[in-house]
Order: C-alpha cells, then structure tokens, then sequence
C-alpha cells in the first residue's frame, strides 16, 4: 500500500507586526505574572521584592525586554560591570534571571515567539553562570558590658527625649531583637494577639512571618519570652502602646505602630526602616565606638553568643533563632565557641604529662 503525503495547515495563530506600546503593555504583563506565580508558590515578600529588584537592575542596563538577552550580553554584564561586586550580590543577581527566564519558557514561550519570531532561552549558561558560595558576614556583636551601656542609655533618655512614644518603641523593639534574637522584620509583622501569655513559663510569641529556607516562604515558629523579654513587652504594652492606639482588641492591631494611621484611623504597622534608625541614632549617642555597625541583625547574634555564654545548648539556640540548619546557629556563637582554644589547652597538658620525670 502506498503511502500519499497530505497537505498540512499551520494552525498557530497568525498575528500582525506588534508595535511597541504593544510590547510594552505585554513586558509589563508578564512580569505582574511573574510576582504573581511567585506568591502563589508561598515565597516571602521581601524575597519577591529582591528578585524584582535585581531584574529591574539588568533590564536598566540591557536597555530592552530582558527576553532579548543574549548569552554574550550576560558575559559583558557580569564579567565587566558585575566583576568587582560582592559574589552575594552576582549569585543573587544570577539566581533572579535565571528563575525569571524558567517562567517565560514555561508560561510565555509560545507568545513570545508569536510576537516577535525569538525562541526564549536563559542567557546564562554553564560557561558564564557566576560560582561561588552566598555566606553570611562574621558578624561580632557587643560584648555584655557595651549593650548595657547602650540600654541604659536609651531607656534614660525616654524622660526627656522630645518625642516619647517613638523612641520607646524604638527601644522596645532593641530589646526584644536582643533578648529572644527575631530578624528585625519578624518584629515589625507581630500583632498585639501574637503575644500569648498563657502558653509556657514566661509567655511566647507566636513568629508567623519567619524566614523560610532558601526562599520557601514565610516559616511559623513559637518563641518562649526568655531572658527578661516577658518583662520588656509587659511594661511596653502597659506603659506605652496606649499613645498609638485604644484599642487593644482590634484584630491585625500591630504590636510596633507607627505614627501614621490607616484610611479608617487605625495605627499602621511600623517599618523596618525606622527601627533601623532608630538603633542607629541610639548608638550613635549611646556607644560612640559602634558607628554605623550596630544593626538589628548584630544584636540577633549578640543574642545567640550570650545564651551560649550562659549555658543553653546549640540545638534550643537553633530552635529559638528559627534556623533551619545547625550550621547557620554555629555562625552566630562564633565570639563565646572555646573549641580550638580547649583542644589547644588539652595537648598542651598531655604533652606535659609526657615530659614528667624526662625533665
């Protein structure tokens, strides 16, 4: 039996030339898409607005759709501009085009190429993807004495200080990153019924928005209110929450407000920022030989390295801090660790012991 070829009709869409506001339009489309499928994956927030960011950053410099990228544009870009640069920062960079890129294959390959005749491929490749590893900063925190100092300070300042109600939430907020060690935005996303007094010894706090692992997303954790943190909420929420708000059982009422209120009156949430300057100011009077290194996340591993100091094991320091690996806790006690220093000590004393009656 013979075999006949028929005649086959291309049955893809045939589109006219596409103008440029056209283009436009769909380059902002497609990247609300992108947001989009990436909150729907439970990625945090922050992490969202970091990928943005950096696609924002390339697109600036590529000067057109970041789709129209070429492997040699992304050569030029990270062996020339990017090449003195942080690895954090080229690795992060590296990571958000190639998650963006995985997202047009998937969702808008066929349009693309239906609009503008371009096959979507990731520019970055085996022979130019940035290496390295992304590793947090040693970080060496105060030492007991300075953080005293600083406290004290800053809680005598609160009787003259010209704005009260700020700067004691300001001070509040330091104290709770220092005592129980929460990233400076887990402490701006608590609200007042976060606070659960009735759970445990002391009271805890329930973290709903911790940092997830590699991006996964917001991570819950219970936080127990150690080491004088029970106190430090009690006597905030008390004394000085009432100048923001009257109303206690509001629900979603922020535990740190600003100053600002919402469109129906309510206290909207205070930002990471405010805390940020507010402890740096506070240092800046307080402890003069910390300028502009005294951060939230300096006092999260002050935290870590005094309650090893003290005597709580790896393990509940890991739990408390929210760390998904024990690897990333041992960065944070690094100041108080003895490991080398007692192994040293040992062979010291077992090579005396050998030399007894030699000598």
């Amino acid at each position: 039996m013979g075999l006949a070829l028929a005649a086959v009709r291309d049955v893809r869409e045939v589109r006219s030339p596409t103008s440029p506001e056209e283009l436009v339009d769909f380059e902002t489309d497609v990247l609300a898409g992108f947001v989009l499928a990436r909150s729907s994956a439970g990625l945090a927030d922050s992490t969202i607005r970091g990928d943005v960011g950096h696609l924002d950053q390339v697109r600036a410099w590529l000067g057109k759709p970041l789709w129209d990228m070429e492997p040699e544009d992304a050569d030029a870009y990270f062996g020339r501009l990017l090449r003195g640069v942080p690895s954090g920062t080229r690795l992060a960079r590296a990571q958000a085009i190639t998650t963006y890129f995985s997202y047009l294959e998937l969702r808008h390959q066929v349009e693309i190429h239906a609009m503008i005749g371009r096959v979507v491929t990731c520019p970055l490749d085996e022979m130019n993807r940035p290496r390295g590893a992304k590793q947090a900063k040693l970080r060496i925190p105060p030492t007991a004495g300075e953080t005293t100092t600083l406290f004290a300070g800053w809680s005598a300042e609160l009787a003259t200080c010209r704005k009260f109600a700020p700067t004691a939430r300001n001070y509040a907020a330091a104290r709770l990153m220092s005592e129980v060690g929460l990233r400076v935005n887990e402490v701006c996303e608590l609200d007042l019924a976060d606070i659960k007094w009735h759970l445990g010894r002391f009271g805890k706090i329930h973290v709903r928005h911790g940092k997830g692992s590699r991006g996964s997303g917001p991570k819950e954790r219970m936080v127990p209110l150690i080491n004088g943190a029970d106190r430090t909420l009690r006597w905030y929420i008390e004394d000085v929450w009432g100048h923001f708000d009257d109303d206690h059982t509001r629900p979603g009422a922020p535990l740190f407000p600003s100053e600002r209120c919402n469109g129906d009156g309510s206290c909207s949430r205070v930002g990471d920022d405010t805390l940020r300057r507010g402890l740096g100011a506070a240092a800046k009077n307080h402890l003069p030989n910390w300028p502009g290194k005294l951060t939230p996340h300096v006092l999260r591993h002050y935290c870590a390295s005094q309650l090893y100091h003290e005597g709580m094991d790896l393990i509940a320091i890991q739990e408390l801090l929210g760390h998904s690996w024990i690897a990333t806790t041992m960065r944070y006690v690094h100041v108080h660790r003895t490991r080398i220093e007692d192994a040293w000590a040992a062979g010291q004393l077992r090579a005396a012991r050998r030399l007894e009656g030699l000598i």
